[in-house]
């Protein structure tokens, strides 16, 4: 009798997959609304149908073993195949318009996953999408231009119609940025930041400012492209999240400046109202999204594909 070939659990598989990329088996419970035991046991089985360990704990955290770092790969491409095959059948006969709006630090990295997922599962759709800061989204929203947008929290926004969640800011500058002088000379620290009204740019300055720690603008921008130039020119420091950061720019030692906290992402757009093509882009974007979040470290993040 031939051998039944072995069939890897799904379920196993996204915990798994889960469990790595938000670097805890407990955050990955949260995520997938199951519990921190439910999560445990499925990894567990999936190490019993490969016969092998996945995961070795490394001090305080969880590593990869070499079996595991093989498996990685091969369970991001199933279950994107599996969620593609799903959102495929559930986009079937679906056509028309929708329009999206999003913030300029989810354009480069986020919206090609985006696109390249939503196209594939509804090649008949077409996608109009604005890339710009949170008041105009807001503003477009208001006025029925939109869709869907997804932004950052702002002080007098209203709440998010999904929210998404939090993600941690991070002091970015130049590696050959000199922020030690800075500090030890008293000078006021130059800021790379938007123009103002900026959540950011105002976290940043009351961050500072609760901390003693002089400051001054020395460049402002409307796009982010042009805050990122400016903070590898080596002209200062900015508060940003690490969605989007250059690799050329580091992320400056949790010690070195006061903490700034962290910023909700979430998206606008009444679910009620959703036409059946916006309906299956938001699915997309929390898939996209909801799990790639930045980490509570200092590495640049990019999104899985």
């Amino acid at each position: 009798m031939a051998r039944r070939p072995l069939t890897l659990d799904a379920d196993a598989l996204r915990a798994f997959v889960t469990g790595m990329e938000l670097g805890s088996f407990a955050l990955a419970a949260e995520r997938l609304g199951r519990s921190t035991s439910a999560v445990s046991a499925q990894l567990k089985k999936l190490e019993q149908q490969t016969g092998m360990a996945l995961v070795q704990k490394a001090g305080r955290h969880l590593a990869l073993t070499p079996e595991g770092e093989i498996m990685l790969g091969y369970a991001r491409r199933m279950l994107s195949l599996n969620d593609e095959a799903c959102a495929a059948l559930q986009a079937r006969g679906v056509s028309g318009e929708v329009r999206l709006g999003l913030q300029e630090d989810f354009g480069e990295v986020l919206l090609p996953a985006i696109l390249g997922q939503f196209a594939r599962s509804c090649p008949e759709v077409e996608i109009a999408v604005t890339v710009t800061r949170n008041a105009p989204l807001r503003e477009a929203m208001l006025h029925q231009e939109l869709d869907l947008a997804l932004s950052w929290e702002g002080r007098e926004q209203p709440a998010f119609d999904r929210a998404l969640g939090r993600a941690p800011l991070r002091w970015i500058a130049a590696p050959e940025f000199d922020i030690a002088t800075y500090l030890a000379k008293n000078q006021p620290l130059p800021l790379l930041a938007f123009e103002a009204p900026c959540v950011m740019r105002t976290a940043a300055t009351t961050a500072l400012d609760n901390a003693g720690i002089p400051w001054r603008i020395a460049f402002t921008s409307r796009s982010l492209n042009g805050i990122w130039a400016a903070a590898s020119a080596g002209l200062g420091v900015a508060l940003r999240t690490t969605i989007g950061m250059p690799a050329t720019l580091q992320v400056i030692k949790a010690t070195t400046l006061p903490d700034a906290g962290d910023i909700g992402v979430g998206l606008y757009g009444d679910e009620r109202r959703l036409t059946a093509p916006a309906k299956l882009l938001l699915d997309t974007i929390i898939d996209c999204f909801a799990l790639h979040l930045p980490p509570t470290d200092a590495a640049p993040w990019q999104p899985k594909r």
